[in-house]
């Protein structure tokens, strides 16, 4: 697999002619919005076995072999030139399929509106095979320890044909917005607590869920202690049915960071005690912030590394967005919010508004910059292959369980195939 930034001048016939590659095959792979007007800086997955390199000034076989991950005799076998001969830059260089790594994947899909919609529906069945697990988000609790079951639709029969574990994501918010006080409840009654694990027994004997997912966030410093007992006591008792039990976690980058979102949560412990985590690795922009980059590389690293000291690497699945946001400009926080988008949608900004997408090396993100028809100014920051591709590596050097990403319903089909082209997805 190929990945491809297009460059000014070029077509998807002349790309494909470049890597022995097909018009139907580039569109297809890539499904792309815009067959007819590709965007200049624009990432395509040309779906080809084994990829090309470009000598660069200062390369050696043995450098190639560093970034690319291929021996450097190999990469001398099969382009049939000598190990020690001296490489023309622009020279290119063919490279076989990089063997594959076992990895899980998980995917939370968030039904809005009282159904699933026929929309995320097929957008589910889509990434489906590529999924270790599939999380529906989510049951909202009730100070009684009664649950509110979200709309399922046919979701657990897709999990089920595409051999997913169906996780049962719990958490606690009220209205929509996370509560200190709802947390506290659940974490030191132990009547509402215990009619609280009953239920989700019930629940997820009857839908056929296989892990038990407990999202709490803005909890209140002094229950991180409380938090780390109730989960190990769900554990134990979720033990005997042979569940899984596995939680969300802020990013965090110390042991003792001052913030609502990170106190009440204990990596120490969480690592000990469930499963697997799931580190929420983004949202660095967000609607309600400034135009920023939402999983750059380098913070994401720092987290990852934190969580690395405290956490097996066994048990983290880094966190990963599907989507970008549109920021209009001048932006004012507190005012102003900034709109989601899917990879796809923003190559389409690109190219209704003639704009090059363009790459921010530092952050491993690509950015859009464009004027409305109103002459507002936007900045969209957004996730191509590149930045998928970079986060993969960081995944295999730190040797993580998985990526689990927020969320399903934004197209985004590169990603699905890197999956493929970079990973054994386990199945459970």
């Amino acid at each position: 697999m190929q990945i491809h930034v297009v460059q000014p001048g070029q077509s998807v016939f002349s790309i494909g002619q470049a890597y022995t590659s097909t018009v139907n095959d580039i569109v297809e792979a890539n499904q792309l919005p815009n067959p007819n007007n590709l965007v200049v800086g624009q990432a395509l997955v040309i779906p080809i076995v084994g990829r090309y390199y470009y000598v660069q000034e200062g390369d050696s076989l043995w450098k190639i072999s560093q970034k690319v991950g291929v021996p450097y005799k190999e990469i001398a076998r099969v382009n049939s030139i000598s190990m020690t001969e001296t490489l023309q830059v622009g020279a290119r260089l063919y490279l076989p399929p990089i063997s594959k790594s076992p990895a899980e994947f998980n995917a939370y899909v968030e039904p809005l509106g009282g159904s699933v919609s026929p929309a995320l529906t097929e957008s589910t069945k889509e990434a489906a095979p590529y999924l270790t697990y599939l999380s529906p988000f989510s049951f909202q609790v009730n100070r009684d320890g009664s649950l509110v079951e979200p709309p399922l639709g046919t979701l657990p029969q897709i999990a089920k044909q595409n051999n997913n574990v169906l996780v049962m994501v719990l958490n606690n918010q009220e209205e929509g917005q996370f509560s200190d006080e709802l947390g506290r409840i659940l974490l030191n009654d132990q009547k509402v607590q215990n009619a609280f694990l009953d239920n989700i027994v019930a629940a997820a004997e009857k839908y056929g869920f296989r892990d038990i997912h407990f999202d709490f966030e803005y909890l209140r410093p002094a229950d991180k202690e409380a938090y780390n007992r109730f989960l190990r006591k769900a554990k134990k008792r979720f033990n005997q049915k042979g569940w899984l039990v596995s939680t969300a976690l802020a990013p965090k980058t110390s042991r003792d960071q001052k913030g609502k979102w990170y106190e009440g949560h204990d990596y120490k412990a969480h690592g000990e005690i469930v499963d697997f985590v799931v580190i929420m690795t983004y949202e660095w922009g967000y609607s309600a912030g400034p135009p920023l980059p939402v999983s750059p590389i380098g913070p994401v690293r720092e987290v990852l590394e934190y969580a690395l000291t405290e956490i097996p690497p066994g048990k983290i699945l880094m966190g990963q967005n599907l989507y970008g946001y549109d920021w209009t400009l001048p932006f004012e926080q507190g005012k102003d919010y900034a709109k989601a988008v899917s990879p796809q949608a923003a190559i389409q900004l690109a190219a209704k508004y003639n704009r090059p997408i363009q790459y921010d090396q530092e952050a491993e993100a690509p950015y859009i910059d464009y004027t409305d028809e109103k002459g507002a100014e936007h900045k969209v920051w957004f996730e191509d292959a590149r930045s998928i591709q970079a986060k993969f590596d960081l995944m295999k050097e730190l040797k993580l369980r998985g990526m689990s990403y927020w969320k399903l319903g934004l197209s985004f089909p590169q990603n699905w195939l890197l999956i493929e082209e970079n990973f054994d997805v386990v199945k459970r």
